[in-house]
């Protein structure tokens, strides 16, 4: 396991989220993954700070709303077939840990678990939920909500980033 700063990632890990990462949550006993192609990295509030969304109609959706933190895995390469299983599947109706054979190890400093897999890893701490306000939202991109399923963007503080290079 190799440490990394927000710094250091950002350039590296916006790509490599645009061809599919992998979300992970878990409140209580209930966890999910599932594939993520938006988000981003920065500053906010002087705290390194990384922002998902996740539609309420998605499975992981009543996970996160629960939980404290969340982790996103982040590939080095390949896991084309798994990024699609947790982008097309729901965790209603299968586990996508077992389908996509993925192991987990306990996070740093986490409760939601990371993929173990060879890639970087970012654990987060839930600081801020905010509900997609469509009115808001120019019209250009409502094409993208056909089901006006709206996101609601979770903004997670940063606590531990690393890189592990094997399962």
């Amino acid at each position: 396991m190799k440490k990394m700063t927000i710094e250091s990632i950002e350039p590296q890990i916006m790509g490599r989220i645009k061809a599919g990462a992998f979300l992970i949550v878990k409140a209580g006993e209930k966890a999910n993954v599932m594939t993520i192609g938006w988000a981003s990295v920065g500053f906010i509030w002087s705290k390194p700070i990384m922002t998902i969304a996740v539609r309420p109609t998605r499975y992981t959706y009543g996970i996160i709303e629960l939980a404290k933190d969340f982790s996103v895995s982040i590939p080095t390469e390949g896991m084309k077939k798994e990024i699609e299983v947790c982008g097309s599947r729901s965790g209603r109706d299968c586990d996508k840990f077992k389908e996509c054979n993925f192991k987990t190890f306990p996070s740093i400093k986490a409760y939601s678990p990371v993929l173990a897999i060879a890639g970087i890893h970012i654990e987060c701490k839930i600081i801020y939920k905010s509900v997609m306000d469509s009115s808001q939202l120019i019209e250009e991109y409502h094409k993208l909500y056909p089901k006006k399923d709206y996101h609601t963007l979770y903004f997670g503080e940063i606590m531990e980033c690393y890189s592990t290079d094997r399962e």
